[in-house]
This record gives structure tokens, sequence and C-alpha cells, in this order.
């Protein structure tokens, strides 16, 4: 982003760059919109801090065939995208992302999904990995 793209705000822009990014296979955009402290917990593991934080989202783009958004409610400081991952060859997964805004960055994000299509109990692509 520059001067004449200033970083999103709004928690709904920032869901918007978050997948945008996703889609783009490089998480780097995210750094500036993320909290000192930002969290990610979900099914395959958690991050702490923004540089675990992109590493776990590196690994998790670069498994990623696709991902669909389906749908995106926002409030205030929260949002919800529902979205259809796919990784590799297995079946598509449905996924709720839930993004925590405080501040304008990103301070927490969840993920629930249902893991079996990757025959993972914890192990699978993306293990420890952010942003399933």
């Amino acid at each position: 982003m520059t001067d004449r793209h200033p970083l999103p705000t709004r928690p709904a822009d920032i869901a918007e760059l978050y997948f945008a990014c996703w889609s783009a296979g490089d998480p780097e955009p995210l750094r500036p919109l993320l909290t000192p402290d930002v969290t990610f917990d979900g099914v395959l593991g958690s991050t702490r801090g923004p540089d675990e934080f992109l590493e776990g989202l590196r690994g998790m783009f670069a498994a990623t065939t696709s991902n669909d958004v389906l749908l995106r409610l926002a409030s205030e400081t929260d949002v919800m995208t529902w979205s259809e991952l796919r990784i590799a060859d297995k079946a598509p997964m449905q996924v709720v992302n839930w993004t925590h805004v405080d501040g304008g960055r990103i301070a927490a994000v969840r993920v629930t999904f249902d893991p079996s299509p990757l025959g993972a109990g914890g192990t699978g692509p993306g293990a420890s990995t952010a942003g399933e």
C-alpha cells in the first residue's frame, strides 16, 4: 500500500484485504495491519505475534488451491468470513474465520472447520499455521 492507497481501517475492508492477500499468495501486505500481540488460534495450530502469524499464513497460502468467500458479516470490531477452502486434491472444507480488529489493526483470528478431509488430527498441511 502507498499514500495513494491508504491501509484499510474498517474491519470489513481489512478482512477483504486478508482474503485478497490469500488469493495472491502473499501475506506481507498485512504486516502493518497486525497488532504487536496478534494471535491466531485454529484447528491445526496457534501463533503469537506478527512474525509467527505471517509465517503461518505463508504456509497455509502455499498449500491452498482455492479459498472462495461465500459470506462475510461485519460489525465495528469483528468480521466473520465463511469460505470454501480447497487444498490439493482434498475435498473442499467449509471454514469460518473470525477476525477481531482493535484500533484498525488485526488483534486476533480464530478459525474453525472440520479437518477430516485432510486426513489430519492436527498434522496435515498448514499444521501450526495461521489463517486456515
